[in-house]
């Protein structure tokens, strides 16, 4: 049994998968409305009900993680590193009680899900040896120098301290790897930070599952209960006073843009305003040069549409424009692209309210002038088709709204004049998640002025790949420019996410036992360090 202080109870009525899992409601003496998954398959909707969080319920939460926050800083990284690998056991353990709840409440398939499952656990390990082998916390010694001429040198020492408690919005296109258990929550709590988590509301069985899971990672590993807590709810007003609450020090979103100006403008509205890591969606575009259009041309049409039609399109990385020369080449591909693109299937989306948007941005489109070159087959009614658009690049470059994201299985045909226009088409693009080319080697040395705009644009650059599937690792970057995420500087995949939520602080003449051990002269922790401007490991003399 869970801890009665967590807020663990058991659901009204049902289960969320039929295994009697305990099922986490926070207390909402304030807010009595119901909330209900609903199966965008069918539009039915699902048991239990749970109950929309209020003002209260995430006062609670964020009070309870401040409390908690001083203890998870302190707890040595092998603690905190048992956590996360708890959590990915527990998560484990659930088996087809979380696959099949989040396939009914998404649609997804369970092969998908069964696979994101592994990235979500594998994720979580990852994070769990990048604390335990500690370099992370870049730790920096200057050591003092008394006989400097003017003015002595003091002792002084820096590393990277947990932020504080931390606020998660979960995404709802990855409803573990990107949501509850996902990156933001595994980073905050490899750092050492509480976490409060916004449900997405179109999944709330499957965020309540994984939360369970949390939980009693949390309980096994001798944490405070605190460090994890869980909001539920469509309100927007819930989600923006979770992020003006006192005790929030950091924010972390995945979503649409709109929402995502939303809490970085209530972020940079208060009093003390905090940082909001946002990734807000891409259009990715791939860059087509006249090698790979002369020699690839049915492998970029496979992988193309491979990659255009995936998961109904529902991937941030969703490659939303194609641009290439003018010519044969280009016709001869669009024409392969529409072929197959005719015969793709139809999918279901994640929740009525995406596949709504999706076809308002086809209408969009056409209204802006970009003719269709296929669309999938008619299906069953609120499927989304998957379709090709096709443009000239003036009509791209003199209609910025064609440069808009439309999250879901449709890619934009641009047709440009030469290389100038190629590069200007480049221009015009906001920033991006990514951006791809197919060519030559040879190529991108006559390309240089379109690699140097993509690397000005995007936060990943890809050559004769696609950008769909983001390796979770030490070297990825998953972020760019504006509005493809709020900071270009970080990253939301891998663990150099954890930097987000921690900031450096400075140690200035402390005494050897007062210390962090990260700073102390004996390295007892084996981490590298700068040491008077040298990268070592070696310990430092005593004092």
């Amino acid at each position: 049994m869970l801890p009665a202080a967590l807020g663990w109870r058991a659901p009204r009525r049902g289960n969320a998968g039929g295994s009697g899992t305990l099922i986490h409601h926070v207390n909402a003496e304030d807010s009595g409305a119901e909330l209900r998954g609903v199966d965008p398959a069918t539009g039915g909707t699902l048991d239990p009900p749970y109950r929309e969080s209020g003002s209260a319920d995430v006062d609670r939460a964020l009070c309870a993680a401040s409390d908690a926050a001083d203890d998870l800083a302190r707890a040595p990284a092998v603690q905190r590193a048992a956590f996360l690998r708890a959590a990915a056991e527990e998560l484990v353990a659930l088996g087809d009680t979380l696959l099949n709840r989040a396939h009914v409440e998404t649609a997804l398939p369970l092969a998908r899900l069964q696979g994101e499952r592994i990235r979500t656990v594998n994720q979580l390990r990852l994070f769990a040896d990048h604390i335990e082998e500690g370099s992370w916390v870049e730790a920096r010694i200057d050591t003092a120098d008394p006989a400097r001429a003017p003015v002595p040198r003091p002792d002084v020492r820096r590393m990277l301290v947990p932020i504080g408690p931390v606020v998660v919005f979960a995404a709802s296109n990855f409803p573990l790897a990107f949501s509850v258990p996902g990156g933001d929550t595994a980073s905050a709590l490899a750092a050492g930070c509480p976490v409060v988590c916004k449900a997405h509301p179109a999944h709330p069985g499957t965020s309540e599952l994984a939360a369970g899971a949390i939980a009693r990672a949390a309980s096994r590993s001798g944490l405070p209960t605190g460090v994890f807590g869980l909001v539920q709810g469509w309100s927007h007003d819930v989600g923006l006073a979770m992020v003006r609450h006192r005790f929030t020090r950091a924010v972390g979103f995945t979503g649409s843009l709109r929402a995502g100006r939303a809490i970085v403008d209530a972020a940079a509205a208060r009093e003390d305003p905090i940082p909001v890591y946002a990734e807000m969606g891409s259009i990715n575009p791939v860059f087509l040069l006249p090698s790979a259009l002369a020699e690839q041309n049915d492998k970029l049409a496979d992988g193309l549409v491979q990659a255009i039609t995936l998961g109904v399109g529902q991937f941030c990385t969703n490659p939303g424009v194609l641009v290439g020369p003018r010519g044969d080449a280009l016709d001869r591909l669009s024409a392969r692209l529409a072929e197959r693109i005719g015969r793709a299937e139809s999918g279901t989306m994640l929740y009525a309210r995406l596949h709504e948007a999706y076809e308002r941005g086809l209408d969009r489109a056409r209204a802006l002038g970009a003719a269709v070159l296929a669309s999938g087959p008619a299906g069953t009614p609120g499927r989304a088709r998957p379709a090709l658009l096709a443009v000239q690049a003036e009509r791209f470059l003199a209609s910025p709204e064609l440069g808009e994201e439309i999250f879901g299985p449709v890619s934009l045909v641009v047709s440009a004049e030469g290389q100038g226009e190629l590069v200007r088409v480049a221009e015009s693009l906001e920033g991006q998640l990514t951006a791809t080319i197919h060519g030559s080697a040879r190529e991108l040395e006559q390309y240089a002025r379109l690699v140097d705009v993509l690397r000005r644009k995007a936060g990943r650059l890809i050559f004769n790949g696609f950008p769909t599937g983001v390796e979770v690792g030490h070297a990825m970057h998953h972020g760019g420019p504006w509005p493809a995420s709020s900071d270009a500087r970080t990253t939301s995949v891998g663990s150099a996410a954890i930097a987000r939520f921690a900031r450096p602080v400075c140690y200035q003449n402390f005494p050897e036992a007062s210390l962090p051990p990260a700073l102390r002269n004996r390295n007892t922790l084996g981490i590298w360090r700068l040491v008077d401007g040298r990268t070592t490991r070696d310990d430092l003399p005593a004092a």
